[in-house]
């Protein structure tokens, strides 16, 4: 049943990044995690959004509805209270307070946009693909919600898939070391420029998997750093015996 009616779960922001991917730990607003939810269907609802209530006996979540953390603890309300000290009922009114009409925070996640902007977004394999995003391999694992590899375990402003920011360009990649750089960059930009196509082939070759891909670079890097070695030491000036 998961491998045809598997369910997509993410944090978007309005320009359709998926900021955050659920997984089976990621917790929801009633402070439950995805994998407490309901996940499974045999048939899929045609109702849009897709509800997935808590299945926590007396929780009265009705849906699964992400809130970010700040650090290790939920982000305030604009009321100044917590997440977790408001209902779980839509709305979302404070319990620690009366002013509170409902919970809004102005938080702002790591693409720039506020919290309040973003929306829980669940999808069917189908209409992920039709965006052109990612839905990995097919497997029998409950309440893997968005999680399709380990780059799902990062955030979207840095997660280089069609979920997240994308590929770079080949003029990024190809642009000269600036000051403003990362210290790593700078510190290996000699070496970076020197190194050519024959020493290392950054290329994949074809039917070449990651880890195929990843152990060959290294073995090159490994016999670069061996001619290095050789060519900087000087041979030793051969000893003379006493007479």
């Amino acid at each position: 049943m998961r491998l045809q009616n598997r369910l997509f779960v993410s944090w978007q922001s309005p320009t359709g990044l998926d900021c955050i991917l659920i997984g089976p730990e990621t917790r929801c607003f009633c402070t439950h995690r995805y994998k407490q939810h309901k996940t499974d269907f045999e048939v899929i609802p045609q109702q849009r959004p897709i509800l997935l209530p808590c299945r926590v006996t007396g929780c009265a979540c009705r849906a699964y509805f992400y809130v970010p953390l700040n650090g290790a603890q939920p982000i305030r309300c604009r009321c100044k209270h917590f997440a977790d000290q408001h209902s779980v009922v839509p709305g979302f009114g404070c319990n620690a307070c009366t002013k509170c009409s409902g919970f809004h925070s102005c938080f702002t996640c790591g693409c720039g946009q506020p919290a309040y902007t973003h929306d829980t977004v669940v999808e069917t394999m189908q209409e992920r693909l039709a965006q052109g995003k990612p839905v990995g391999q097919d497997i029998p694992y409950a309440a893997m919600g968005g999680l399709t590899g380990f780059s799902s375990l990062i955030d979207g402003y840095m997660r280089l898939d069609a979920s997240g920011i994308g590929t770079p360009s080949a003029e990024f990649l190809n642009s000269p070391v600036m000051a403003m750089d990362h210290p790593f960059l700078k510190a290996f930009q000699e070496t970076l420029t020197n190194v050519g196509s024959s020493q290392i082939c950054s290329s994949r070759r074809p039917g070449e998997d990651d880890m195929a891909f990843f152990e060959r670079r290294f073995q090159e890097r490994i016999k670069m750093e061996k001619a290095a070695k050789k060519k900087g030491k000087a041979p030793l000036p051969p000893t003379k015996k006493l007479p």
